[in-house]
């Protein structure tokens, strides 16, 4: 049985890169205890460090066997969500630190629930789950990769899968298919997302894919030749021009593997963006567009 503390709004300061990872030629190099100084100056002066999250954010914690610790999770609950009695669509999304409020932003957030909020009408509750700090490589990575390591992300999965998505369904009004059940991840967090479709393909009918670091292990094109994708799935890939020299002909060629699985061109969407960069302000700028295509009509059955 899980165990879950629940509060609003709360804020633990993440100082762990998110985009460190975009390939083998390019990283943060700052100095760590540089990064830990400039934060603890920036949140030290009045105004910098307040809470961005919308009142529709609340913020548990739960425990994740299969990583062998407590996780902290972020979820948005569309408007209304307490009078209704409405069913809905989930998005299921990593890095959460990232998504809803700049004081837990490494480099800013994604205002994943500024945008939703701005939607009248949108009826999709998103989960973010935190990343696990030092074991973040190791749990958004599917495969190992010879110098960075990695390699267990079927274990953090498994957690979504097994732990955290029976939790959300049992205790909030979801709609549990499929169909209407997504995720979604950038960098390594949209390596993952991939891995998770194909891995559980009866679970996550749709993906959103920005930047993906299909570079970490070669394995993860012969995973996708080698998995059965039912041909009502939907994947969203989106990346940047900007980003590494093998970013957009690793894309090419995972949709082809795709296509070749018979998955229509409709359920397929890659867009390449000129000069986008591996950053969050690009996928903060391309969230809407791939929430919009993944979900079409919220609140409806796809």
């Amino acid at each position: 049985m899980a165990t879950i503390l629940f509060w609003k709004n709360s804020n633990p300061v993440d100082p762990f890169c998110h985009n460190c990872f975009l390939d083998p030629k390019k990283s943060i190099t700052m100095p760590f205890k540089n990064i830990i100084f400039l934060l603890f100056f920036l949140n030290a002066i009045p105004g910098l460090a307040q809470n961005s999250a919308s009142s529709n954010v609340s913020t548990f914690k739960i425990e994740a066997p299969q990583l062998d610790t407590i996780r902290t999770i972020r979820i948005y609950l569309p408007a209304g969500y307490e009078t209704s009695q409405e069913n809905y669509p989930v998005l299921y999304m990593h890095d959460a630190q990232n998504l809803f409020d700049t004081t837990t932003a490494f480099s800013g957030e994604w205002k994943v629930d500024e945008f939703l909020d701005s939607q009248k009408g949108q009826k999709v509750i998103v989960v973010g789950i935190d990343h696990g700090d030092e074991q973040r490589i190791a749990e958004l990575t599917p495969f190992p990769n010879e110098k960075y390591g990695g390699g267990e992300g079927a274990a953090y999965i498994d957690f979504l899968v097994k732990t955290l998505k029976p939790y959300i369904d049992s205790n909030f009004r979801s709609l549990p298919e499929a169909e209407n059940t997504a995720v979604m991840g950038s960098s390594l967090g949209g390596l993952i997302s991939f891995y998770a479709a194909l891995e559980y393909p009866k679970v996550f009918g749709k993906t959103g894919v920005l930047s993906p670091s299909f570079w970490f292990s070669e394995e993860i094109f012969s995973f996708a030749e080698a998995s059965e994708i039912p041909t009502n799935s939907r994947f969203y890939f989106v990346a940047g021009t900007a980003e590494s020299e093998s970013m957009i002909a690793d894309l090419l060629e995972m949709k082809q593997i795709l296509l070749k699985k018979d998955l229509s061109e409709e359920r397929l969407q890659l867009k390449i963006v000129k000069d986008g960069e591996h950053n969050e302000a690009f996928w903060s700028r391309e969230f809407p567009e791939a929430f919009e295509w993944l979900f079409p009509n919220p609140g409806r059955d796809q």
